[in-house]
């Protein structure tokens, strides 16, 4: 494949081909490799690893220009343009409005909902000629509520729903597997803006409505994928989901209940019953303090006290702020929260957040990972911590996960440098010195796993797969209208804060996820309603005129009937345009060769029939090799056979 890197020169074209050229297409486009740009390789990028970043880049759908940022090729750019249309589509339908708001925004909108601090290094900032600085927008939460701020001020002018499709930038760390994680990306979001949750009109009926439209979304773009319940993370909010889709390659954890069809991303999974607790038990021996010096963490511990991870208690420090201000615990002051769970397992920073303010009764607390420095001052020994600490540290809460709250041995933390605790007991260590029960809560602090029981199912088991996020819904309630002053007058002509939701969907990750999960050995296999052409006319011999003008008819022909056609009309050999034709994944190939052409037909030959059942969505087995032999269809068939095969 080493004559395709670079365009041919047409001034040894058939005349039989500039003809074709001139030609207008029907409903569907009619395109030609020599006046397109698709340089395909065999070779894939040194850094690509994931399988849309190999096959993408060899496939000429895009180039990385930096770390991070890609051009995005003729190929690439008519994929993105029909996933932007079944999004348009869905989301009119949805009655939402297209709008379109600036990439460079004033440092300051971020700056009043404090996002500027929650991105930190995540956000792009770019610093002008006059010294102001100004953000290149992440997301556009802050923008598009300072523009319905100074458009409406009566509850009659809502509900409204407004989006745009655009490019948006976060300067990622580690960019990696090309459009999966990357610095500038293209998506789609939206942002609804109410007067009420529920009825008519209100936040629910539409977050109703935008989880309906993405599934349309993603089932008309032929991916395989999963809706979790998900953690809102920086954007706030009460409630969110995550459209996930299913792939080896997905960075995301995902765990399902087969039985109920519950699902959730790993940090907004819950765990069901867990069976009884009890944290008044009787100890199993004296408690014995052991020097651990110079140890980095549990493993190397409990190899050391020779106490497997999973008899070991690890307690994690957590600051605690009321919303209004101050400590919480109905006045009791509380500032700290320590978070139990067994050795073997991860505390669930949301989970925690969820026990505080259940624990507190202060729906609005705060609770984030505390910072050492304090948390040292207060008296924790970081890194040594027991859970003893609700004694020893004033206004400190405890919560525990149920798997932790149990009898028998436990080894912990020792609250003192380089020390440790054998026979630690819940009774004698905490209860018996307990100043106020109200202090301690035994609930789901965890990370679930495969294997824990279901929430929604008795006697079912969570099981694990792997995910890669493409959209993601949230009910923001007023957490940007309180910051930014967004209200309206109500009925009774009072001022009340406007409620929103927002709605983003990944338009280049969407692509970059589907080749994740449509792929074999020899290339792209794209689902038929995002594919930059649904046929590809491979013209064995650009100079046999015969061949052309069979091309010419069934460009006509299939243009006339809705469906983009890609001629392959460069002067290569057969074996190279097969392979070149599977790389690029165009669902189905048409080839005018002599032998067909003589009994009155064309080579048929679909692109996923080239990969084994069960590709589609597994990942990528390796498919037959490149080209391979269709069946040849009579001319009068032809068009109603690619009709029918790409579903248009």
């Amino acid at each position: 494949m080493s004559s395709q890197h670079s365009p041919a020169s047409r001034s040894d074209t058939p005349s039989a081909i500039e003809s074709l050229r001139a030609e207008r297409p029907g409903r569907g486009v009619v395109h030609f490799w020599k006046d397109t740009l698709i340089p395909t390789t065999r070779e894939a990028p040194s850094d690509a690893e994931s399988p849309s970043h190999i096959l993408l880049s060899r496939a000429g759908y895009i180039r990385k220009l930096g770390s991070g940022i890609y051009d995005y090729l003729p190929l690439g750019w008519r994929t993105l343009r029909k996933i932007s249309q079944i999004v348009r589509e869905e989301m009119d339908a949805a009655g939402a409005s297209e709008l379109c708001l600036p990439v460079l925004l004033p440092i300051e909108l971020y700056a009043q909902t404090k996002r500027d601090v929650d991105y930190g290094d995540l956000l792009f900032k770019v610093t002008d000629r006059k010294q102001a600085v100004a953000a290149l927008g992440p997301t556009h939460e802050e923008p598009i509520t300072e523009l319905v701020k100074g458009s409406i001020n009566s509850y009659k002018q809502l509900p409204i729903n407004l989006y745009q499709i655009q490019t948006k930038f976060r300067d990622e760390a580690r960019p990696r597997s090309g459009l999966l994680r990357c610095r500038e990306f293209i998506m789609k979001d939206a942002y609804s803006f109410h007067t009420s949750v529920d009825g008519a009109g209100g936040l629910n009926e539409t977050y109703d409505k935008m989880h309906r439209a993405y599934v349309n979304v993603f089932k008309r773009c032929g991916l395989d994928f999963t809706v979790v319940e998900a953690e809102a993370g920086p954007i706030g909010g009460s409630a969110s989901h995550e459209f996930m889709v299913n792939a080896p390659s997905g960075e995301d954890t995902i765990l399902k209940c087969p039985v109920s069809g519950y699902a959730a991303n790993v940090e907004k999974c819950e765990i069901g019953d867990r069976g009884a607790w009890t944290l008044d038990a009787d100890p199993t021996g004296e408690l014995t303090e052991v020097h651990t010096p110079n140890l980095p963490g549990i493993d190397e511990v409990g190899k050391f006290m020779k106490v497997k991870p999973d008899r070991m208690l690890k307690s994690i420090v957590f600051s605690v702020q009321a919303a209004s201000g101050g400590g919480v615990a109905g006045g009791g002051g509380a500032k700290w929260v320590v978070a139990v769970v067994r050795g073997d397992h991860d505390v669930n920073e949301g989970k925690v957040k969820a026990a505080v303010r259940a624990l507190t009764g202060d729906a609005g607390a705060t609770v984030a990972l505390a910072d050492e420095k304090a948390a040292r001052e207060a008296g924790f020994a970081i890194g040594y911590v027991s859970p003893r600490t609700v004694n020893l540290v004033p206004g400190t809460l405890l919560v525990i996960d149920h798997d932790a709250a149990q009898g028998g041995f436990w080894a912990s933390g020792a609250d003192k440098k380089d020390h440790h605790v054998k026979h630690f007991n819940w009774k004698r260590e905490v209860g018996a010195k307990l100043h106020d029960k109200s202090y301690v809560k035994v609930c789901d602090v965890r990370n679930a796993l495969a294997g824990d029981p279901s929430p929604r199912a008795p006697g079912a088991k969570l099981e694990t797969g792997r995910g890669i996020e493409v959209g993601h819904i949230f009910k923001l309630g007023t957490k940007y209208s309180d910051a930014m002053g967004l209200a309206v007058l109500d009925q009774s002509q009072q001022k009340k804060s406007v409620i929103m939701g927002c709605y983003g969907i990944g338009v280049s990750r969407t692509m970059a996820s589907s080749v994740e999960q449509n792929h074999d050995a020899d290339g792209i296999i794209w689902p038929a309603h995002i594919a930059p052409y649904h046929v590809i006319i491979t013209v064995l011999k650009p100079e046999a005129s015969e061949q052309v003008e069979c091309a010419r008819r069934l460009a006509v022909e299939l243009s006339a009937a809705g469906l983009d056609v890609l001629i392959d009309d460069r002067e290569e050999r057969a074996g190279v345009k097969f392979k070149d034709a599977d790389l690029i994944g165009i669902p189905v190939r048409l080839t005018t060769g002599d032998k067909a052409l003589a009994e009155g037909a064309v080579e048929f030959k679909a692109r996923k029939a080239a990969a084994p059942a069960g590709v589609n969505g597994a990942g990528g087995a390796g498919g037959a090799g490149g080209g391979g032999k269709g069946e040849n269809v009579k001319f009068a068939e032809v068009v109603a056979k690619c009709v029918a095969a790409c579903g248009v």
